[in-house]
């Protein structure tokens, strides 16, 4: 942690005062920026905010709650009626809701079944759904969803974090390519001009013919020009990069000059992806953030789906009160005096129901065909991934000979030209094809870098 405040300090230092010393920003510390700070990584984070308070909310039903009714009617002063009715209802997993009840009613044209003793009518009692929403209702459904929503969020937040950082990582390396280029120019633009002072100062000791000072400068030029195309790319992706680097939410860095990319970013960058350990054979698809969050989705569908199924069945509520004077008394609630009630209903046709159950078969239905294809998909595409990997090692390798041989040409030709059995123009196609040659190598150690962070986006795997 020392570590990394120091260098946001080292950074910010360099921002303000400009310094002409180079600071190098790795990969790994880079990341660690981006996922610290960016806002749509903390925006990811509330997609888990949002899953909680939907967990709290599914938990809410199933608070204890008050009910208070009052009622009262009175015209020339006359008191109709002057009711009151107060409850206290505790919601239980299953379909069962104990009650306690508080009734007292007065008035001249009270409704004779609503005649309560003097002191009021205690009761209590309760209500049971024996059919629909006994072994399963919506409060409980909400409720199981709610959680597996919470675990859904994670894996969801993984992605999210993991996509970001992947766009990022991308940034990264096309900042690296376009300083690598710009190191490679600035390298052939001193040769270039060492070349042409040499053969200029040969040219007025009569060594050299004018002619060759003039290709020498045509060379040193465009160089030159190379040069300044190569900067203004790297300021380009510079500017990309620095829409990464936050110092807090509110506070965008920007990348100046002095800041450059660690060119021995290959030496470490399957560590800091967290993609060196890499076994296909062995890897378990299941544990894939896109697959758990599907799997999580699947289960959530089931819950609806027999929610759904549970509401083919006829609804058959029971109640049954036990009635008092004297609350105070356990003994005074008994069977001799009560309210009960039963209610039934039951659609004739079913027909909402049943499409309501063939419609939650038909959601599970198309996630196992989406898990199914995302299990297949994300296979195919690592064991592509793995071999093009491959395949940039061998590309890698021959390239680097190709620099190689191409620099001891380079050599052998320019001894060839100070002993005079040699031309300018021969050099300098030599150079040329040396040049294209290390443009080539960025460009494939670049391409490399890119499918690196492909199979890191794949794998959905956290950054170090």
């Amino acid at each position: 942690m020392r570590t990394f405040l120091l260098n946001i300090l080292l950074l910010t230092s360099s921002f303000l005062f400009a310094q002409d010393s180079t600071f190098v920003i790795s990969l790994s510390e880079y990341l660690g920026y981006v996922k610290s700070f960016h806002p749509i990584v903390k925006q990811a984070n509330l997609v888990i905010n949002e899953s909680e308070a939907k967990l709290m909310k599914a938990r809410g039903a199933f608070d204890p709650k008050i009910e208070v009714d009052y009622d009262r009617k009175k015209f020339k002063n006359t008191e109709y009626y002057d009711k009151l009715n107060a409850a206290f209802k505790i919601p239980t997993w299953y379909g069962i809701e104990l009650k306690g009840n508080f009734e007292e009613n007065t008035g001249d044209f009270l409704n004779p079944e609503s005649s309560v003793p003097e002191d009021g009518l205690y009761s209590v009692g309760v209500s049971v759904s024996v059919a629909r929403g006994f072994l399963t209702n919506k409060r409980m459904a909400m409720l199981k969803q709610a959680k597996l929503f919470v675990n859904q969020a994670k894996n969801d937040r993984q992605l999210l974090v993991n996509n970001i950082l992947y766009q990022a990582t991308l940034t990264y390396f096309n900042w690296l390519k376009t300083y690598n280029e710009k190191r490679v120019y600035e390298d052939f633009l001193n040769n270039a001009q060492v070349r042409f002072d040499g053969i200029k100062k040969g040219y007025e000791v009569g060594d050299k013919p004018a002619i060759d000072t003039l290709e020498a400068r045509i060379a040193l030029n465009n160089r030159k020009l190379n040069l300044e195309k190569s900067r203004i790319k790297f300021i380009k992706t510079s500017l990309e990069l620095s829409n990464y680097l936050w110092l807090n939410e509110n506070t965008p860095i920007e990348i100046q000059e002095g800041i450059i990319p660690n060119i021995y970013t290959f030496e470490t960058i399957d560590n800091t992806l967290n993609t060196s350990a890499l076994d296909i054979e062995n890897l378990n698809l299941e544990e894939h953030p896109k697959l758990q969050s599907l799997d999580y989705k699947f289960q959530s569908l089931n819950i609806e789906k027999r929610l759904k199924l549970n509401n083919l069945l006829p609804r058959v509520d029971l109640q049954y009160n036990f009635l008092s004077q004297t609350p105070e008394i356990s003994r005074s609630f008994s069977t001799s005096a009560y309210k009960s009630g039963v209610n039934i209903s039951v659609p004739l046709f079913l027909r909402k129901e049943r499409a309501d159950l063939k419609l939650a078969k038909l959601k599970i239905q198309d996630t196992e065909f989406e898990i199914q294809s995302t299990r297949v998909t994300l296979k195919n595409k690592i064991n592509a991934i793995n071999q093009e990997l491959d395949s940039y090692v061998l590309q890698t390798n021959v390239t680097n000979t190709i620099v190689d041989d191409y620099s001891k040409m380079l050599s052998a030709e320019e001894r060839k030209f100070f002993l005079g059995e040699s031309s300018l123009f021969l050099v300098n196609s030599r150079e040329s094809k040396l040049i294209d040659a290390k443009l080539k190598a960025i460009d494939i150690e670049n391409s490399a870098f890119k499918t690196k962070a492909n199979l890191f986006n794949v794998l959905a795997a956290s950054a170090l």
